[in-house]
């Protein structure tokens, strides 16, 4: 799940604790073009604060009207942008349409439930009884953030993707924090002292384990992060080794074209074949001229999300199209 989405199962789980209303809002269903995905929450308290977003703040707005009246007793579900005018006046983008399951929280809503089992890095998935609000944590999280059947509604949480990032250097903190907001689970194997007690990044996995034997505890998968960001072969190497024989949606390692070059070179000496080292992303990251630590996090990450997205990247000014070749298909 999202930074966003976690940061509103938080604020409502507080809400709920301090005993004030709450209405949670989900986006169940989009038409068109949509601000916001399906899954995506909001949170309206009580004494009307906020949290999350469905849309670019426009439907927040008449949402807010909505329940300035009243919060709803029963879970109900609401339609936007069925209407022409309903699309004009609320500037919704290019005719999207967005349907939202309105549900009142209270201690028997699994929020706490939802949160710990986040908090120890497992995926969990809750399902809503839409005729009586009854709610319970289900043991088979789907593959899809929400399941709706008008009826019922099932929402995934916690995190659906993992990054392994070797190394606890300058450029792992920044690489840390774009992946804890990008839905990335983190773990940073550091075998080495001085490193490990620099790092500072709340929310990861700091490992003293090195960085092969973290790889072969991971078995990376298909939603499965390796990047290699030491410089010393001796960490990157045998990582990448065992990292490349499993199926990893992405295998990563930073260095110069030359040094590239050479990795490549030495690991044509163990066991791996050519489509397992042409598997191996070096240099890591798009190439966007990125001379800092933030601007090459920026770039490993940006090549993630376009693969990630299935989006194939073309030359600037060009179109940006889909392309199903770019990653393989998720489960």
């Amino acid at each position: 799940m999202d930074s966003v989405n976690l940061e509103v199962l938080r604020r409502v789980a507080g809400w709920i604790d301090a005993g004030v209303a709450v209405t949670l809002v989900t986006v169940v269903k989009t038409w068109g073009s949509s601000p916001r995905p399906e899954g995506a929450l909001f949170a309206v308290s009580g004494d009307g604060q906020l949290a999350g977003s469905v849309s670019g703040g426009c439907i927040e707005d008449d949402l807010m009207d909505r329940l300035r009246l009243v919060h709803p007793s029963q879970p109900e579900v609401v339609t936007y942008g069925v209407t022409a005018e309903q699309t004009r006046r609320l500037g919704l983008p290019c005719g999207g349409t967005l349907q939202l399951v309105l549900e009142p929280l209270h201690q028997g809503s699994c929020m706490r439930g939802i949160l710990d089992r986040i908090e120890r890095g497992e995926l969990v998935a809750r399902r809503l009884h839409l005729a009586d609000g009854l709610c319970e944590l289900v043991g088979r999280v789907p593959d899809l953030p929400i399941v709706f059947d008008g009826r019922t509604l099932v929402s995934a949480f916690g995190p659906r993707w993992r990054m392994l990032i070797i190394g606890g250097g300058q450029l792992s903190r920044y690489l840390a924090e774009f992946a804890l907001a990008l839905d990335f689970q983190v773990t940073v194997s550091e075998p080495r002292e001085d490193y490990r007690a620099s790092w500072v990044v709340p929310g990861t996995l700091l490992s003293a384990d090195m960085p092969d034997d973290c790889v072969l505890a991971m078995r990376p998968d298909q939603r499965t992060v390796v990047v290699a960001c030491t410089h010393d072969p001796k960490l990157d190497d045998m990582a990448l080794i065992d990292a490349l024989k499993f199926d990893a949606f992405y295998i990563g390692a930073i260095g110069s074209h030359a040094n590239s070059l050479k990795r490549r070179e030495r690991l044509t000496l163990f066991d791996l074949d050519a489509r397992e080292i042409d598997r191996l992303r070096c240099p890591v990251g798009l190439p966007l001229g990125s001379r800092t630590p933030p601007e090459i996090a920026l770039a490993i990450v940006a090549d993630i999300v376009a693969r990630r997205n299935r989006v194939e990247l073309v030359a600037p000014g060009a179109r940006v199209a889909p392309s199903e070749a770019v990653c393989p298909s998720l489960p």
